[in-house]
């Protein structure tokens, strides 16, 4: 991280940074990543552009911290000594209710982010690659401890099969993702993919 860096996040408290991804997120709910403006951030959230913009950049980089925020836990806290348990925990950081409202809000982004390059360059940056970095070390503990194979070839593809599962249960079902779900898809498709018991 740049000194500059480091300053330009200084000048926000936890708290305010909180209330303010809060914020962003309830406008992208209501009007899309398109019709959402920097000044409708401001005003809705009672603070000046210029320090948005000090703070994020713009836009986009503001939009994908946000999402990254909603998340309770991130994967790299997660250890519970077991694939299987690391899995589960994973799935259980967000409710039911908490799942639906990412789901539907990440397919309103979806074509915002296929037709806007810079945000897609923030979601690969603050939420992409963490999320597959912080994938890579639970499966490394789990090769680690010999549970799963170093050879699997199904290792390169658990974000996808993690992915699809979230995104394609409207898109087949039009039902929104739960737990129950995941943990049963987890158990049913993840986990025999990587050779792992799960009883």
């Amino acid at each position: 991280m740049t000194e500059t860096a480091t300053v330009r996040r200084s000048r926000i408290t936890p708290e305010r940074e909180a209330e303010l991804y809060a914020a962003v997120l309830d406008l992208l709910r209501e009007v899309g990543y398109d019709a959402l403006t920097m000044d409708a951030v401001a005003t809705r959230t009672r603070s000046s552009k210029a320090t948005l913009y000090r703070q994020w950049g713009g836009k986009a980089e503001l939009v994908a911290k946000a999402i990254r925020n909603d998340k309770a836990m991130n994967l790299t806290d997660i250890d519970t000594g077991s694939l299987r348990g690391d899995f589960h925990a994973l799935v259980r950081r967000e409710d039911d209710c908490a799942m639906e409202q990412s789901s539907a809000l990440m397919r309103g982004l979806a074509m915002a982010v296929h037709t806007n390059p810079e945000l897609l360059g923030a979601f690969r940056e603050f939420l992409i690659e963490p999320e597959m970095a912080g994938f890579e070390q639970v499966l490394q503990r789990a090769v680690d401890r010999g549970e799963v194979r170093p050879d699997n070839p199904a290792l390169e593809f658990v974000m996808h099969m993690m992915l699809g599962a979230f995104v394609t249960r409207t898109l087949l079902e039009e039902l929104a993702p739960t737990q129950a779900f995941l943990v049963s898809y987890i158990d049913a498709v993840v986990l025999p993919a990587l050779g792992v018991p799960t009883a």
